[in-house]
């Protein structure tokens, strides 16, 4: 059996995963049915899968945090408990997260093998251009965008499928949260 691999993101309207300026992370459009719906989602048995590049971001932003900052919902708390690779070439020490251990290689080869020998659903939640590469490989079952009723043209930060392929999109899921924010599941299929 293989286990199932869900490429986690957050997006504003024009399709940046962050911004830049005076915006906080969830553009500041994070309202108590996200965060409950986040933690739900969270608290189910699973693997996570970070490229180097965001679990550097993650533990920096953590470091920096304090205990009321968006940074600590417990949606990320419950996250960072979970299992979790870290996919990586470049990192050498041993990962900060309580739970992480550091695989080096390449990401279509881990996580091929983790999808084959994973008892638990995998999620990633960024990690852009490794999530890319997975989805030109064939390896994610379903993309979930979370979306944000933003537009970041001039401070748009990490242009969340600049480069990837071209992608048919079969909808599975939909919610609206908070009466705002849209939650988009889909199942990628690679076009052509």
């Amino acid at each position: 059996m293989t286990a199932t691999y869900t490429f986690d993101v957050f997006s504003s309207l024009d399709g940046y995963g962050a911004a830049g300026g005076d915006w906080s992370g969830y553009w500041g459009k994070q309202g108590p049915e996200l965060l409950e719906h986040r933690l739900s989602q969270y608290s189910e048995e699973q693997r996570m899968v970070f490229g180097a590049n965001t679990y550097r971001a993650f533990t920096r932003m953590l470091a920096e945090s304090t205990e009321d900052s968006d940074v600590r919902d417990p949606w990320v708390t419950r996250m960072r408990n979970l299992p979790a690779t870290v996919v990586s070439t470049t990192l050498e020490t041993s990962p900060v997260w309580p739970t992480a251990s550091v695989v080096s290689g390449d990401a279509v080869d881990v996580v091929a093998r983790l999808k084959e020998e994973s008892e638990v659903p995998l999620r990633s939640h960024g990690s852009l251009s490794m999530n890319r590469a997975l989805l030109a490989a064939g390896l994610v079952d379903r993309v979930q965008v979370t979306l944000f009723p933003v537009i970041t043209g001039r401070t748009g930060l990490d242009r969340i499928f600049e480069g990837a392929e071209d992608f048919d999109l079969e909808l599975i899921d939909h919610r609206t949260l908070d009466g705002r924010v849209q939650e988009l599941v889909y199942r990628p299929t690679l076009h052509g």
